[in-house]
């Protein structure tokens, strides 16, 4: 018991409460966002951004291990996941990286997990920010397809397991471990 008060403690201290909502949602798209302040700098929160393989989930991957897991931080750059046997699978393309007046930006296209399938278009864009803090991390994800997919009835899903993700990565910035 004094573990978990101990450890609930020390998230509070490291980790602001994140903000996270399905934004908007209709038949035909969604937008979920998300974000958090951590104590630890930009330039490490930018850093673990892209180490995902150390923060995802395993349980939201196709292989099973999220240690499989890469991520190309350039234009044109895959977030690749490959497995035995020659399997792979592309969850994103980046589309962006990009620093403005401190601030940097990584967006990758792509329908991730269950949504690749449907042949919706996704965005998924994470910002790094200071902040007094320490960083300020956010998180869209923009969904669109064919109004058919009623996707207002996936968008908590996919909150769901974005948020876990979301803080996985909050968790992983601020103490050096996701759990």
């Amino acid at each position: 018991m004094r573990f978990v008060i101990a450890a609930a403690a020390f998230a509070a201290v490291f980790i602001s409460p994140a903000r996270a909502e399905v934004a908007s949602a209709s038949s035909a798209a969604f937008l979920i966002e998300a974000e958090a302040d951590v104590a630890a700098s930009p330039e490490k929160a930018w850093r673990d951004l892209t180490r995902l393989n150390r923060w995802w989930s395993s349980s939201h991957t196709y292989s099973g291990d999220a240690r499989r897991m890469t991520l190309e931080p350039r234009a044109g750059g895959c977030w690749c996941e490959r497995w035995g046997d020659g399997q792979s699978v592309e969850h994103g393309r980046v589309a962006l990286v990009m620093e403005h007046e401190g601030v940097r930006t990584l967006r990758l296209v792509g329908g991730l997990g269950p949504l690749q399938e449907l042949g919706v278009s996704g965005v998924l864009t994470f910002t790094v920010a200071p902040h007094a803090s320490g960083a300020k991390i956010t998180m869209s994800y923009r969904v669109s397809g064919e109004p058919g997919l009623n996707l207002d009835r996936l968008a908590p899903l996919v909150d769901q397991v974005l948020m876990e993700q979301f803080g996985r990565l909050s968790r992983y910035t601020a103490s050096g471990s996701p759990d």
